[in-house]
């Protein structure tokens, strides 16, 4: 593992790459004023006991560090709802990630993948990210949730603005340093929540088959979804829709670049896609961190919660504990079983995981088919997101080996 941190750079900010850790699978960090969780067991237990360890972060912020109720409303975001409400607001669009239609997605899937890399080659350039890993998961988002994919460079900025940063996670900090990170916060997101206002409007207006329009007309115990809720149902599909994948696809492409002899044997053995998808999932979990404040008072690892404290859960370093995963720093495919973490776990399990699973088995199976070989471009060094929070490639440049433009028979 020391020779692929050299060889990528992997930041310090990213530690549970960076070899075992030495202190308690719970702690506390004084200096932010969090709880921090890294231990697998005890991650399955809070993941698993939402009475306990409530998705309802924003209630345990200081009011200072928090903006406005008039600038920013969290009614709706259902990542930090907890049951029964959750479950119902899953429920509204369940149906739209179910094995049979996600399976129906993958024509499309693959027909998307052959346009993009096709639309490289004639630039003569292959920079992973930006010409496949992103534009690929937002197109089919954007298509489900029926606004335009061809705004897409408009959902990247504010994508970009919201995760490619480098603040760390803490309750405390100056004055400066909160007004400051709000206001770097608000401005995307409030053009964001303009934007799909203005569709969900057209919705009410003028129904559709898509996603948008099932959440303006979706009713929760016989009422319908105020608009505020639509839109921040819209987001959460939007951004988590895309950039789970985009880091999944890339995280995935850069094992193999790591790990020459497993990028051997998949090529021998298709079947094996999935598991190296899984594995890479482990290995560089894209969403690193969760959030979670007890509602009452909580033993677990061996040490005491208080009641309304802000707890981390770090499913990345939980993916890397030795007393779940034998030798945690080898890329090996081969673990069965491979229980990772790496669509959280319980009542809040990634919603479009298997969207994302199967979006990057298509794409990296016609990746497989039309490179040569997957190798990353030595005099265009590998960039890591910096945001603490997600273990992601922001940029990952290909050298150039095309087999070929046409997907052989039977593949993508």
């Amino acid at each position: 593992m020391s020779d692929v941190i050299e060889r990528y750079d992997i930041p310090e900010r990213l530690f549970w790459l960076h070899g075992p850790r030495s202190g308690p699978a719970v702690e506390f960090d004084a200096g932010t004023g969090l709880w921090n969780v890294y231990g697998y067991p005890e991650l399955v237990e809070v993941l698993g006991d939402p009475a306990t360890f409530s998705s309802d972060t924003m209630r345990v912020v200081p009011k200072e560090l928090l903006p406005s109720e008039d600038d920013f409303s969290l009614k709706g975001f259902i990542t930090q709802i907890d049951p029964p409400e959750h479950g119902k607001l899953r429920k509204l669009v369940s149906s739209a990630f179910t094995r049979k239609v996600v399976a129906d997605l993958e024509p499309r899937i693959a027909a998307l993948t052959h346009e993009l890399l096709d639309a490289a080659r004639e630039r003569d350039r292959f920079e992973l990210v930006s010409d496949l890993a992103y534009p690929l998961p937002v197109i089919v988002i954007a298509e489900l949730l029926g606004v335009p994919s061809g705004d897409r460079a408009l959902f990247k900025e504010w994508a970009d603005a919201l995760f490619q940063r480098d603040a760390d996670i803490s309750l405390k900090g100056t004055a400066e340093e909160r007004s400051a990170d709000l206001k770097a916060t608000m401005k995307p997101w409030k053009e964001m929540s303009a934007y799909l206002a203005a569709h969900a409007a057209e919705r009410r207006r003028q129904p559709r088959a898509d996603l948008l329009t099932r959440l303006v007309e979706a009713e929760v115990d016989g009422e319908r979804l105020p608009d505020e809720q639509v839109v921040n149902f819209a987001i959460v599909l939007l951004l988590a829709g895309h950039i789970t994948t985009t880091m999944l696809l890339g995280n995935t492409v850069l094992c193999l670049d790591a790990f020459p002899e497993q990028q051997d044997k998949v090529r021998a053995d298709r079947s094996s896609v999935p598991a190296v998808i899984e594995e890479s999932i482990r290995f560089l979990t894209p969403f690193a961190l969760l959030g979670r404040a007890t509602t009452r008072e909580a033993r677990l690892g061996g040490v005491t919660i208080p009641a309304d404290q802000m707890v981390m859960v770090w499913l990345a370093a939980a993916n890397r504990d030795p007393r779940q995963f034998p030798d945690p720093g080898v890329f090996d495919p081969g673990r069965d079983p491979n229980p990772h973490l790496g669509f959280g776990r319980g009542v809040h399990f990634c919603l479009g995981a298997p969207l994302a699973r199967l979006e990057g088995r298509v794409a990296l199976n016609i990746l497989l088919d039309r490179f040569a070989v997957l190798r990353t471009d030595p005099d265009d060094p590998v960039q890591f997101i910096p945001t603490p929070s997600l273990t992601g490639v922001r940029r990952l440049s290909l050298i150039q080996s095309l087999n070929g433009s046409a997907c052989p028979p039977g593949r993508g």
